[in-house]
């Protein structure tokens, strides 16, 4: 009489594992950097903030009949109430040509810093 066995022989064992680790060698690269992601994110989330807070500030003066200086203009996260994310700070330049004036948002976290500029409105 035959006996029948069941189960996996070791080379398949072997190639099953062999092929996972090759999965998990390409994949995993793409999940390490997202430290990286998330900072970048962040900068780009509180530039988008500032520009719509400042543009609002702009457009308020404007209907009021005063104007927005450019320091004010970058400072608007404090001028409406609101607080920059732990990490992350705005500096200016404090012209306004043009129109408008460059601020500039740096944030650090993890030891990676990340910088975004934007263009708010201004009078001078």
């Amino acid at each position: 009489m035959k006996s029948l066995s069941k189960g996996f022989t070791l080379i398949e064992l072997i190639v099953v594992i062999v092929i996972l680790g090759i999965l998990a060698a390409t994949a995993l690269p793409k999940f390490v950097d997202l430290s990286s992601d998330a900072v970048t994110a962040k900068a780009e989330g509180v530039a988008g903030a500032v520009a719509g807070g400042a543009a609002i500030l702009y457009a308020q003066n404007k209907a009021a009949g005063s104007s927005v200086t450019a320091a004010t203009a970058c400072n608007v996260a404090v001028v409406q109430g609101g607080a920059l994310p732990s990490g992350c700070t705005i500096s200016n330049t404090p012209t306004c040509s043009s129109g408008s004036s460059d601020c500039t948002i740096q944030c650090i976290d993890s030891g990676q810093t990340k910088t975004s500029t934007v263009k708010v409105p201004c009078d001078s």
